[in-house]
């Protein structure tokens, strides 16, 4: 039974009831799914055992871990601590299936990866991950030989695919940095010449960057345009073992920043690295926008919050995971908060403009779609019952709306925060969440 299957075997149905809570002290950021990912996605295919120390192991870390070993890599835990043998050149070693869980990014980066052979696989993953799309970046492997087929079109998943990849050209969509970032990753690899492709529609460019951050760590030899609309990567290349702690994930650390600034109190977020190239460190910048005090050091962050928060026009396509949060700020806020630029947010776990229109609407919030964004005015809250979609960031950011709101806030579907962030009720208790599972 593979990681993700165990995972699914015990995840149980969960609501959770929300009261009004100010959060204030210290509080963890969990390790980064992003760099999880990335890091079996390359163990996987190194020669050799690579070492990885405090990755993601729930949610999209489980499901990475199962796709790595369908992929013939062999892992072990010692601890919070993973050793990897990969497989080397050997691209036709492991499993058929590949069940990655509610993974769209293990989704996208190991589908190139299973690629490189020539073996028949086959990938899949729970109802929300049915309804995610995956053609581009399959519709981009065709271009360089790679055969696929949808199981229930015009569902993307289940599907089929069969390499190996073959060198040349093609194009991808970048609407979503995961189709770009699955090139990358594999491209290098192959063994019949370099590849060249063509990037439009691009969106989160700070995603591509995190995706050749690794490439460069691993001296691996690429070109590339100064607007990531162009790349050309020699083939022939080989991924080398590597010890890696992985860092804080931005994208979680979100919640809690943002629970700073809904609150009267300093928060302290520890275990992120400024230096690190993800994107979504930009949610610090919203915040002093916002008006909160942010002091950051080395390995952390303090945001205190403004007793008033003003509202502005927050361009998010460079971090589309950050609506949901953001727009629970924005009920906050002083006037008027557009967020703009973010029209690929309807393709993540849930069509996020969507729900979280509908959802906060049922709390008193005054918003409005818009089909890259969202408008919201300063709104006063109130609990109700809401529905976080299966979605982990949609679940947690109405646990913030929960605790700005007068009365109480039961939440469905609350075990999906499990995805990115398992922790998340015990680290928030201990700041002052007032969150109960039922």
């Amino acid at each position: 039974m593979t990681a993700t299957r165990k995972e699914r075997v015990y995840r149980s149905i969960m609501k959770w009831r929300i009261r009004p809570s100010k959060l204030s002290g210290t509080i963890p950021v969990p390790p980064s799914k992003s760099h999880t990912i990335r890091a079996l996605v390359i163990a996987s295919l190194a020669d050799g055992v690579s070492t990885i120390k405090r990755p993601l192991l729930l949610g999209d870390g489980a499901s990475a871990i199962g796709a790595a070993r369908s992929l013939g890599a062999k892992i072990d835990f010692d601890g919070d601590t993973l050793t990897v043998k990969g497989i080397g050149s050997d691209f036709n070693s492991g499993e058929e299936l590949f069940d990655m869980g509610n993974s769209g990014t293990g989704t996208n980066l190991f589908a190139s990866a299973a690629a490189l052979g020539s073996k028949f696989r086959r990938f899949d993953g729970d109802n929300s991950l049915r309804s995610r799309p995956f053609k581009p970046v399959l519709d981009a492997l065709k271009g360089l030989g790679v055969q696929y087929r949808l199981e229930a079109a015009p569902r993307d998943l289940p599907f089929t695919i069969q390499g190996p990849i073959k060198g040349g050209t093609t194009t991808v969509d970048g609407f979503s940095s995961q189709f770009v970032s699955s090139l990358l990753l594999s491209c290098p690899l192959v063994k019949t010449g370099d590849t060249t492709f063509t990037v439009y529609n691009i969106h989160e460019i700070p995603y591509i960057e995190i995706t050749l951050w690794w490439l460069k760590k691993q001296g691996i030899r690429f070109e590339c345009s100064s607007d990531f609309s162009k790349f050309h990567i020699f083939g022939s290349q080989s991924y080398t073992p590597f010890t890696m702690e992985i860092p804080g994930d931005f994208s979680s650390a979100t919640f809690s920043a943002v629970g700073a600034a809904l609150s009267d109190k300093p928060v302290t977020l520890h275990g992120i690295d400024f230096s690190d190239p993800q994107g979504d460190k930009g949610v610090f910048d919203i915040l002093k926008k916002a008006g909160c005090n942010v002091e950051i050091s080395e390995n952390s962050a303090t945001v205190c919050s403004s007793r008033l928060l003003r509202g502005s026009t927050i361009d998010l396509n460079a971090m589309p995971d950050a609506l949901p949060a953001i727009s629970v700020l924005a009920c906050a806020s002083r006037g008027t908060t557009s967020i703009v630029n973010v029209a690929q947010a309807r393709i993540k776990e849930t069509d996020r403009i969507r729900v979280m229109a509908e959802e906060l609407s049922k709390m008193g919030a005054d918003i409005k779609e818009r089909p890259d964004g969202l408008v919201i005015e300063e709104s006063s809250l109130h609990g109700a019952i809401v529905n976080g979609h299966d979605d982990h960031r949609v679940v947690m950011s109405l646990a913030l709306a929960g605790m700005i709101a007068d009365g109480e806030t039961i939440i469905e579907t609350a075990e999906a925060a499990d995805v990115t962030y398992p922790s998340f009720v015990e680290d928030f208790r201990k700041i002052g969440a007032d969150i109960t599972i039922l």
